[in-house]
């Protein structure tokens, strides 16, 4: 039985936020491309079904070009994890997943994925994450750290367009 209960623990997923009808947002933000001069609008909240819903239009006037959301956290120790685990339904655009190991790092680990319209898990090894600043790959090591204090999505592909990502959950496993 001692045994069972290691190896649950062993695989147990660590959860980073699972959406609900009555959860707290309050440590999440949009940021825009406004923090540039752009002019792209997005949105972030909680549908009747409990799913967050990440909405808007990404324009490209006056430099402009992505809208995100930000989840900023005490930092969680995640040596012992290998992957994210994201349950989402897409709209067959391309995201970026993002973390910082410490929330006044400059850059991200990066992970891009294209969203299938279908309710699904993704996987996304954190050694996988690459290093970027503002759009451009950095010289240094994928995602190799001992903790995650923010979490991120992205949507920035170049073109003008509308968006919706529904989001039910995000683990560590």
């Amino acid at each position: 039985m001692k045994a069972l209960f290691i190896f649950s623990l062993f695989f147990m997923n660590t959860p980073l936020f699972d959406f609900t009808t009555n959860c707290d947002l309050s440590n999440w933000y949009v940021v825009n491309d406004g923090v540039m001069g752009g002019v792209s609008q997005s949105s972030l909240d909680i549908n009747n079904e409990g799913h967050a819903v990440f909405s808007g239009t990404v324009r490209l006037e006056n430099n402009g070009g992505f809208a995100s959301i930000r989840h900023n956290f005490k930092p969680i120790k995640v040596s012992d994890k290998t992957a994210l685990h994201i349950t989402l339904k897409g709209d067959g655009k391309s995201y970026q997943f993002r973390v910082k190991d410490e929330g006044n790092t400059y850059y991200s680990y990066v992970f891009t994925v294209e969203t299938s319209g279908e309710w699904e898990t993704i996987t996304i090894p954190l050694q996988d994450m690459k290093p970027q600043f503002r759009g451009r790959k950095l010289n240094i090591n994928n995602f190799d750290k001992n903790t995650i204090s923010e979490f991120a999505i992205l949507i920035g592909n170049k073109k003008k367009e509308t968006f919706k990502l529904l989001i039910d959950h995000i683990d560590l496993k």
